[in-house]
């Protein structure tokens, strides 16, 4: 079998040579494409970071059975709720670390929202962030949206989300991704007085469902494809 391989990158060697008109000689070894790009991500301390309050930021809906009302009368008017969310990445003594927004003791959620019909992902995940999280003295927030990291699908007008669509739903009711936030390298963040942000590293939030809920939890597999470069 070698040596048949050996043969077969030799003839193609002699037909790329009488192609470009050169001399054959052996045949280079080509290496194969890299099934999963190695990207690296630059990472700053949390202490870089400045955090100012603004007037509070209310959820639309009153409760969960009002959220789910809401979405079942939008889909039948424009189909499929499409959500965005940010993950934003600092770190502690050289450990990753996400940024959450903390609403109560146990409620925990990445900052993002809902899309208008028709908008751009990326646009729209950077006018969310600004309203969440942006300042209020007049300076604009520079948000800087890298790769998409996830893909988080709502088959039913119910709270169970799934990072694939059912075999047997057609119409999901709502898909939600995940962007990583490239933060600059310094910022200040103006947060909702009725919430907090807090830095959740990413031994806490691994396998605990419970305490973060699917989603969340799963930012340390999502994550993992990423070199952190620390600053």
């Amino acid at each position: 079998m070698k040596a048949e391989q050996t043969s077969v990158s030799a003839l193609q060697g002699r037909f790329l040579a009488r192609l470009w008109g050169q001399k054959a000689g052996p045949a280079l070894p080509v290496e194969p494409p890299r099934l999963f790009p190695h990207s690296e991500q630059a990472e700053y301390p949390l202490t870089n970071y400045t955090f100012g309050t603004k007037e509070p930021l209310y959820e639309k809906d009153s409760s969960v059975a009002a959220r789910f009302q809401r979405m079942r009368e939008e889909f039948d008017k424009i189909g499929m709720r499409r959500t965005v969310e940010g993950v934003l990445i600092v770190h502690e003594h050289r450990l990753p670390h996400v940024l959450l927004l903390q609403l109560g003791t146990t409620f925990f959620k990445l900052p993002g929202g809902e899309l208008n019909p028709g908008e751009d992902e990326v646009e729209g995940l950077k006018r969310l962030m600004t309203e969440i999280l942006g300042r209020q003295d007049g300076v604009q927030q520079d948000w800087v949206i890298d790769d998409c990291i996830g893909n988080w699908w709502r088959p039913n007008f119910e709270p169970p989300q799934y990072p694939y669509i059912p075999a047997h739903i057609t119409k999901p009711k709502e898909h939600k991704k995940l962007f990583l936030v490239q933060l600059q390298e310094k910022a200040l963040f103006a947060v909702p007085k009725n919430y907090k942000l807090v830095a959740a590293p990413l031994f806490e939030l691994y396998d605990n469902a419970p305490g973060y809920g699917p989603i969340i939890s799963s930012l340390p597999q999502l994550l993992s494809r990423f070199n952190f470069i620390y600053n």
